[in-house]
């Protein structure tokens, strides 16, 4: 395993100041006690506003190099933030990374070191793996020293919620604590992954691990490594994947495609007139096979080029030319779920019994009132029946119904049209919106 490293990062000590230090310690039981005492005021005074100094952090990981010039692959969330970034190679020589560069979108970092005699690993394939396939994972687990384990990949495209950019390869091949930025590899000794997070009850392995596929992780550094940061083209939409119920709603084949659900204001999509409900089929010359494999394809694309979308339009297949730009350092916020007040009384109020519904004009004060922006429009529900379809299909009282099948809602009027539209449907296609953005929603009649 000569390519593969360990690594220990340090952070240094710090001053912060300490408003109430007390000589015996803020736990201590005698706390009330000398502090109401005037004999220990003065005693008290000589400790206050004094700086103390707080404890190093100390942390371990795994690496591998990628180029006998001293390039090495690990996570970002091993090396952001360190002061001290100590790498340990197989033979035992000790090296201190002198370039640090990552990307926590991803959590890929790539650092660097001066050292000799280096031996790069080959990267792999990871679009090539399937499920089933045998894999090695390689790491310091717990700082103990190299350890390999194996297993298989679990599945592919997981999507735990750990990073903004996830595409993550599970396996069941044993990953600890250490073992973060270490290799995950095929059968041949190629890096198909960088082993990353588990999902642990007990904090330790419980036969679930994720790993960056190389694919991502190869275009990642080659960025940090070309530009010293990640430029990321992006389009400018909210999307969810085809469901088993949205699929029979738009006639389309489940996890096929990626459904546009919001379209930002000067975006990309924006400009190349993408709407609301378009299902995205193929981009780039690409088939979309859901939410983060559109991600995937987007991200990589040429800032400033133009490429070719094929749409699923009302039952139409449209093509639009879409130009890229580079990706706002923030461009969403998600906010908590505001309660909804009872803030109706006096106001047009309608019953849907279809639905087991009720809902009412979203205006601009109940729309400050429940934390949206003024541009969204629509209606917003006020309550739900308990045990109806409208609940098992997850309609919440606060949230903002901007669509009714093709028919945009904007006032009740355009909602009972749009309810009228679907009278003779079994079942009803919404699009709803709450704080942590809009999706589409098929309620059963």
């Amino acid at each position: 395993m000569p390519s593969i490293v360990s690594i220990e990062t340090v952070s240094k000590t710090s001053q912060v100041a300490d408003q109430q230090m007390l000589p015996f310690g803020d736990d201590s039981p005698f706390k009330d006690l000398f502090q109401n005492d005037p004999r220990f005021k003065d005693m008290l005074k000589q400790h206050q506003n004094q700086p103390r100094r707080a404890p190093r952090k100390m942390g371990t990981g795994s690496g591998f190099i990628i180029n006998k010039s001293g390039l090495i692959m690990t996570n970002s969330h091993v090396v952001n933030g360190a002061d001290v970034v100590k790498v340990t190679l197989n033979d035992g020589r000790e090296f201190t990374a002198s370039d640090i560069k990552t990307d926590p979108r991803s959590d890929v970092a790539v650092i660097k070191i001066d050292a000799p005699d280096l031996v790069a690993i080959p990267l792999g394939d990871s679009s090539k793996m399937e499920i089933g396939d045998w894999v090695l994972a390689i790491g310091n687990p717990f700082g103990i020293g190299m350890s390999v384990t194996n297993g298989i990949i679990s599945a592919k495209s997981r999507g735990p919620g750990i990073n903004d950019r996830e595409d993550y390869l599970q396996t069941d091949a044993a990953i600890n604590p250490g073992n973060s930025g270490g290799p995950l590899l095929n059968l041949r000794g190629e890096v198909i992954g960088i082993n990353t997070a588990i999902s642990s009850r007990s904090g330790g392995y419980d036969g679930v691990g994720f790993a960056i596929p190389v694919n991502m992780a190869r275009w990642v550094s080659g960025q940090l490594i070309d530009h010293g940061m990640v430029k990321r083209s992006f389009l400018g939409v909210g999307i969810q994947p085809i469901s088993n119920d949205l699929s029979k709603s738009f006639d389309i084949k489940v996890g096929q495609g990626a459904i546009i659900t919001q379209v930002m204001e000067d975006s990309p999509a924006d400009k190349a007139d993408l709407k609301t409900g378009d299902i995205i089929l193929n981009f780039a010359g690409k088939d979309v096979s859901g939410p983060r494999n559109l991600q995937g394809i987007v991200e990589q694309l040429s800032v400033g080029k133009s490429y070719t979308m094929e749409l699923l339009r009302d039952g139409k297949r449209v093509h639009k030319q879409v130009t890229m730009q580079e990706m706002p350092k923030s461009f969403s916020v998600a906010k908590n779920e505001s309660p909804l007040e009872d803030s109706s009384k006096g106001k047009q109020k309608t019953s849907v019994n279809d639905l087991k519904i009720e809902v009412q004009p979203l205006t601009k004060e109940l729309a400050n009132q429940l934390g949206y922006s003024d541009d969204v429009n629509g209606v917003v529900i006020t309550s739900v029946e308990p045990g109806s379809a409208a609940e098992e299909a997850g309609l919440m009282k606060g949230m903002i119904i901007e669509k009714i099948g093709t028919t945009e809602v904007t006032t009740m009027d355009q909602f009972n049209l749009g309810l009228k539209e679907a009278k003779e449907k079994d079942r009803v296609l919404l699009l709803v919106r709450n704080h942590s953005g809009a999706r589409f929603v098929v309620v059963q009649k």
